[in-house]
């Protein structure tokens, strides 16, 4: 796919060193053969070096200029435990637990993000998503000015004519009006990062510009307010019903005069039944892509894979996540 291609590229630019911990799995290993040979990222792997490089040679693939990080041997692993003892510590948490939990390998991971030894972290292959997310808001925590963590789909149509951003579809149940001005902040964000477009976002609803009355139209409307309020540079609209955001005729009618309206390329929806939902029919029925879920409103990048994905994912992501990084 032509944005595909043009993640990778955008990616080798940048040369950011991505950590995959779960160096046991099989697609892990192909993945970073893959991003090494082709010079999309560095690769950090996480494990017994030895280990790893047998394994890779038992399935055909080479590991040439990656790195390696043994948590049992690393002679600064207590550094890291004392480093997540500090971050924990008000939780009740013992220095003996912060060094068990940090010889998790998505832990670990994690960490070198945090302490600016890699430049992002992908886990979850072998992972749950609740670990990952764990690691991720124990760790490296939120981005200055967002409290929400959420997630993003990238929905590109057959013939690549069209690519919107979706969120949140992945993460957060019920957000509140300053949750969900969080999630499309760091949508318009993501999008621009990944997909190189100028945000366009639509707050969803079932209403647009007051045709209905609701507490959830309400609280839609507020979430605009608090994004105009909070990144005045974003270019923003709602409440709009999805129509009105995708189609130009229906948004000129619906909502004249809106720089939005007809021709959104994030869409917010009001909570995850809607977001969730919404991503699947799309790309059941209209045969779009759906790239991600990309997890957003990190202070740094990390993502969750679903334990189903494949060699091309985990190359995809990481691209990604290359491409979030300052």
């Amino acid at each position: 796919m032509k944005l595909i291609n043009s993640i990778r590229e955008e990616a080798k630019k940048k040369s950011k060193n991505i950590v995959l911990p779960e160096s046991h799995d099989e697609r892990v290993l192909k993945g970073a053969a893959i991003l090494l040979s082709d010079k999309i990222t560095r690769v950090t792997l996480i494990g017994n070096e030895a280990k790893i490089k047998k394994h890779a040679a038992e399935i055909g693939v080479h590991l040439d200029g990656a790195t390696f990080y043994d948590p049992e041997t690393w002679e600064q692993f207590d550094v890291f435990a004392q480093a997540y003892y500090a971050k924990r510590k008000h939780k009740g948490m013992t220095i003996e637990e912060a060094r068990q939990i940090m010889k998790d390998v998505t832990f670990f991971g994690a960490m070198l993000v945090d302490q600016g030894m890699a430049d992002g972290c992908l886990s979850g292959a072998d992972t749950s998503t609740g670990n990952v997310m764990r690691a991720a808001l124990h760790i490296i925590g939120t981005a200055p000015g967002v409290k929400t963590v959420s997630s993003d789909f990238i929905m590109i149509t057959p013939d690549e004519s069209k690519i919107w951003s979706f969120a949140d579809c992945a993460v957060m149940p019920d957000p509140t009006a300053e949750q969900l001005a969080d999630i499309a902040i760091s949508s318009a964000d993501t999008h621009k990062k990944v997909v190189g477009e100028e945000p366009r976002v639509a707050m969803l609803s079932f209403s647009t510009k007051g045709s209905a009355k609701h507490s959830v139209v309400d609280k839609v409307i507020a979430a605009t307010r608090i994004v105009k309020e909070k990144r005045p540079d974003i270019m923003i609209d709602g409440e709009l019903q999805a129509d009105a955001a995708i189609v130009a005729a229906v948004g000129s009618k619906k909502a004249p005069g809106s720089n939005v309206a007809g021709k959104a390329n994030v869409l917010v929806f009001p909570d995850l039944s809607a977001g969730n939902i919404g991503y699947k029919l799309v790309q059941r029925i209209a045969g779009c892509e759906a790239v991600g879920p990309i997890i957003q409103g990190l202070a740094k990048p990390l993502n969750d894979l679903s334990r189903g994905c494949s060699v091309d994912d985990i190359v995809n992501v990481s691209a990604i996540l290359a491409n979030m990084c300052d």
